[in-house]
C-alpha cells in the first residue's frame, strides 16, 4: 500500500473518492522535494539495514590481514569448503546479503581470471576448477540473499601495478565480476592503495593517485552498464559512503548528503555528512565480528561479546547508517563455531526487542489532527504525516496515545528520505504527574534512529520535532517494549582484591555465592566484595521481569596483589612493570631486549605451587612468551629454578596460561622469556598471578 494518501494535486481538500476520514484527508499532503534525494538504487539498499562482508582469500592460509604478494597459489586449499554453509548461517543470522572479498590486496583471486595466473585455478582447490565467486553466488541465490563483491584495486602481486597496463588488468577483473555472476547489489572498492609489494618479483614500493590512476569514471561506467542496480562503495562516484571507522559506531549526527565526492574528505565528514550539501551520499559501518578481518585461530576466544554487538547495531542500524558485519571464515572454508554462535544471539536480541510494538493500535494527532495508526507504524516508508503549512520556525509535535498505561524502552522514528533529510534535531516526552517530561532526545533522523533508554511508564507520549531544514515528513514513530538483555556479569578485581560485578542494564540483577549452588541460593550483589584469601566464586545475571538466571559463572581467585610490587634486579620499584600486576588484560607491560622478564616481590614469604601468564590481548601482540623459566628466590640474591617449559599453542590460542609444579615457599619471583613467538627479543606481559592452591 502507498502510504502517502493523495486527494488531489491541491493539498488539503477533501474528495469523496478518498475513502478515509475528513482529518486524515486534511493531515496527509504529498510534499516536494527537499535538497538532494536518494536514486532508487540508494533507497533500495538503505532498507536493507543489515547485511554481511565474507573476508576469505588467500590470508585466511597465511595467517595475515595483508599479504604481500608473493605467496603462492597452492597454499590456497580450503578443506571442507561448503558456501551453502555460509548463506544458511547468514540467513538465520538475519543478513539480507553478503559480499566477498574476491581479491585482496595480495591480488589473488577467487574466481579463475583470464587477467593473472594469481588465481584459483593454479590452486589445488577441487584441482584447479574450483571458482569460489560463482559458488557463494549461486548459494547466495538458493538461500534467497542478495550478493556483491569486494575488489580491491591495489594489487601487491601483478608486476604492471602503478602502470597504464595494469588499470586494463583491474578494468578487465571488475568486468568478469560484472558480468559472470548474476545480479550484485553492492560492488566493493577498497581504500587501501599503493605502498610495498612484491610486484612480480620487484619488491619495491609504488605510488599512484588514487584519485585518477583506476579511471573511476570508467568503473563507475562499468557498473552502472552491467549493474545498474548495485550501489558503489570506494570510488570516486561512489553510491555510499564509509562511516569513517571500522568499528561499526556511527555518530549521533549523520547526515546521508555529501558534497561530491574527492576521495580527500576529512573524518568528520565521512562520520556526520554535511547538512544539505549537494549529493546524497548514505553512511556504511563495517567492523567484523572479532578483531581481525580474517580468520585467525588465535583470535577464536576474542569473538566481540553478545553486549558489544547489541552496541553496535544501535549505533549503525540505528544511527542512519547500514551495517555490514564480517564474518571471517576459517582454513576449512567454514564459519566457525564461535562467530556463528554470535550472530544468532545477535539477531535473537534484534528480533525480541521489536518484537512488542506498544504503539501497534495507538491514536496518533498532530497538528488538531488525527492520523489514522498504520501511517506511523507500518514498514512502508511512503506512508508519512507532513504538515506543508508548518512555518520554518515551528516545532512539529506527534502526539501518541497508547489507550492505557504502558512500559517501553525503545523508540523508533523515520523520515520519508525520499523527500530528502531534514530533521536536525528532536525529543521524546512522555506525560506523567500532568506533566511532560523529556525521555530522550537526538540530532538527526534521516532513514531510521533506534534509541533506548530506561523503560518509562506512560499512556501519552510525543515526538517533538525540534529543529528542522524544512517542514518534516515524518514516516515511523514507534514505541517498543524490549526485554531485559540477560548476559553474564562481568567480574572486575581490584589489585587490592575487592571484586564487583557489572552487566549492561540497569534492571538487570546479579547474584553470588561462594559455594556451588542453584543461583535460585545465590546472595544479590550489592557493593564490592572484599576477597582477601583465595577463594572460588559462583555469580550469574537474573531479569526480574521474566524470572530468569543466565548461566552460571564460575572464577577461582587466588590471593589479591595489594602488597605486590614490579621490581628491577636490585629491588627497586619498576613502576611501567605495574601494568603486568594490576588485574587489568588490556594493559601489557614489555620488557627491555637486554632483559626479558618481569621480577615481583610478594610483599612476603608464602607458598606458591603454580603460576598464571596473560599473554596481550592487543590484536597486533608482539613479544608473547613461547619458552619460559620461572625462578624463586627469598632474598633477591639466590634464584632457584621452579619450572621452566613451554606455553602450548599460545600464538593460536593466546588465553591465560596456566603452569604448576611442586610447593615451593618464596618471597619472590621471576619470569623470564627464552623465546617469544614472533622472535621478539622483548617479552611482554599482560598479567602474572601466582597460584597458593595445591596442585
Amino acid at each position: 500500500m502507498k502510504k502517502v494518501l493523495i486527494c488531489s494535486s491541491i493539498l488539503f481538500l477533501s474528495f469523496s473518492s478518498c475513502s478515509v476520514n475528513q482529518s486524515l484527508k486534511q493531515s496527509i499532503a504529498q510534499p516536494e522535494k527537499f535538497g538532494a534525494v536518494p536514486t532508487q538504487r540508494q533507497l533500495d539498499w538503505q532498507k536493507l539495514e543489515y547485511y554481511g562482508f565474507v573476508h576469505f582469500n588467500m590470508n585466511t592460509f597465511t595467517d595475515r590481514e595483508w599479504g604481500y604478494g608473493d605467496e603462492k597459489p597452492e597454499w590456497f586449499n580450503p578443506t571442507d569448503f561448503d558456501a551453502e554453509q555460509w548463506a544458511k548461517v547468514a540467513k538465520k543470522a538475519g543478513m539480507k546479503g553478503l559480499i566477498l572479498t574476491a581479491k585482496h590486496h595480495d591480488g589473488f583471486c577467487l574466481w579463475p581470471s583470464a587477467y593473472t595466473e594469481h588465481t584459483i585455478a593454479n590452486s589445488p582447490y577441487k584441482n584447479g576448477k574450483g571458482d569460489i565467486v560463482k559458488e557463494l553466488a549461486e548459494a547466495c541465490k538458493k538461500h534467497d540473499l542478495l550478493f556483491g563483491v569486494y575488489l580491491s584495486p591495489w594489487d601487491r602481486n601483478h608486476a604492471a601495478y602503478a602502470q597504464d597496463a595494469y588499470v586494463d588488468v583491474f578494468l578487465g577483473q571488475l568486468n568478469e565480476l560484472l558480468t559472470n555472476y548474476g545480479d550484485l547489489f553492492e560492488v566493493w572498492f577498497d581504500g587501501a592503495n599503493g605502498g610495498d609489494g612484491y610486484y612480480g618479483g620487484a619488491r619495491e614500493a609504488r605510488k599512484i593517485d588514487a584519485k585518477t590512476y583506476y579511471r573511476w569514471d570508467k568503473v563507475v561506467d562499468m557498473v552502472r552498464e552491467h549493474q545498474p542496480k548495485a550501489v558503489i562503495f570506494g570510488a570516486k562516484g561512489a553510491d555510499i559512503r564509509w562511516i569513517g571507522n571500522e568499528e561499526g559506531i556511527g555518530t549521533e549526527t549523520n547526515w546521508s548528503t555529501m558534497n561530491p565526492i574527492v576521495m580527500n574528505e576529512t573524518r568528520e565528514q565521512l562520520q556526520k555528512g554535511v547538512k544539505n550539501a549537494e549529493d546524497w551520499l548514505p553512511a556504511e559501518a563495517d567492523v567484523s565480528v572479532r578483531p581481525g578481518w580474517y580468520y585467525h585461530a588465535r583470535e577464536d576466544h576474542l569473538v566481540r561479546p553478545l553486549s558489544h554487538m547489541v552496541d553496535i547495531y544501535y549505533k549503525s542500524v540505528g544511527r542512519n547508517a547500514n551495517l555490514l558485519l564480517n564474518i571471517p571464515v576459517d582454513t576449512r572454508g567454514l564459519v566457525h563455531e564461535n562467530d556463528e554462535q554470535r550472530l544468532y544471539e545477535l539477531y535473537e536480541v534484534i528480533q525480541a526487542d521489536f518484537e512488542n510494538k506498544v504503539s501497534e493500535d495507538a491514536e496518533f494527532k498532530a497538528d488538531g489532527r488525527t492520523i489514522e495508526s498504520k501511517f506511523m507504524t507500518d514498514d512502508e516508508l511512503s506512508t508519512h504525516y507532513y504538515n506543508p503549512q508548518l512555518e520554518d520556525s515551528q516545532q512539529q509535535v506527534i502526539e501518541i496515545d497508547l489507550g492505557k498505561s504502558q512500559i517501553f524502552n525503545r523508540l523508533q522514528v523515520q523520515e520519508n528520505i525520499e523527500f530528502g533529510q531534514r530533521v536536525e534535531s528532536f525529543e521524546l516526552e512522555i506525560f506523567k504527574d500532568n506533566q511532560w517530561h523529556k525521555i530522550t532526545e537526538g540530532t538527526t533522523i534521516g532513514y531510521q534512529r533506534l534509541l533506548r533508554f530506561e523503560p518509562v511508564k506512560a499512556q501519552k507520549a510525543r515526538l517533538i520535532i525540534k529543529k528542522s531544514l524544512a517542514a518534516p515528513v515524518i514516516s515511523t514513530f514507534n514505541l517498543y517494549k524490549a526485554p531485559n538483555l540477560l548476559v553474564e556479569p562481568t567480574l572486575e578485581r581490584k589489585k587490592s582484591g575487592e571484586v564487583s560485578f557489572s552487566v549492561p542494564n540497569k534492571q538487570t540483577e546479579i547474584y553470588y555465592s561462594y559455594k556451588k549452588d542453584q543461583p535460585q541460593n545465590f546472595t544479590k550483589f550489592s557493593k564490592p566484595l572484599k576477597i582477601s584469601e583465595p577463594t572460588t566464586i559462583y555469580y550469574a545475571s537474573f531479569d526480574p521481569e521474566t524470572q530468569k538466571y543466565s548461566s552460571v559463572q564460575t572464577a577461582n581467585l587466588d590471593i589479591p596483589k595489594a602488597k605486590w610490587q614490579a621490581i628491577d634486579e636490585n629491588g627497586k620499584p619498576l613502576k611501567e612493570a605495574t601494568k603486568a600486576i594490576d588485574e587489568n588484560v588490556y594493559s601489557v607491560y614489555v620488557s627491555t631486549p637486554e632483559a626479558p622478564e618481569i621480577i615481583i616481590d610478594l610483599g612476603e614469604n608464602i607458598d606458591i605451587t603454580g603460576f598464571t601468564y596473560w599473554p596481550s590481548q592487543e590484536r597486533w601482540a608482539y613479544g608473547t612468551i613461547q619458552n619460559y623459566e620461572l625462578y624463586t628466590s627469598e632474598d633477591l640474591k639466590s634464584w632457584n629454578l621452579a619450572k621452566e617449559g613451554e606455553f602450548s599453542n599460545v600464538k593460536n590460542n593466546p588465553i591465560e596460561q596456566k603452569i604448576l609444579f611442586q610447593k615451593t615457599n618464596t618471597r619472590y619471583i621471576k619470569l623470564k622469556s627464552t623465546k617469544t613467538t614472533d622472535g621478539s627479543k622483548k617479552a611482554s606481559f599482560a598479567e602474572v598471578s601466582v597460584i597458593t592452591l595445591n596442585p
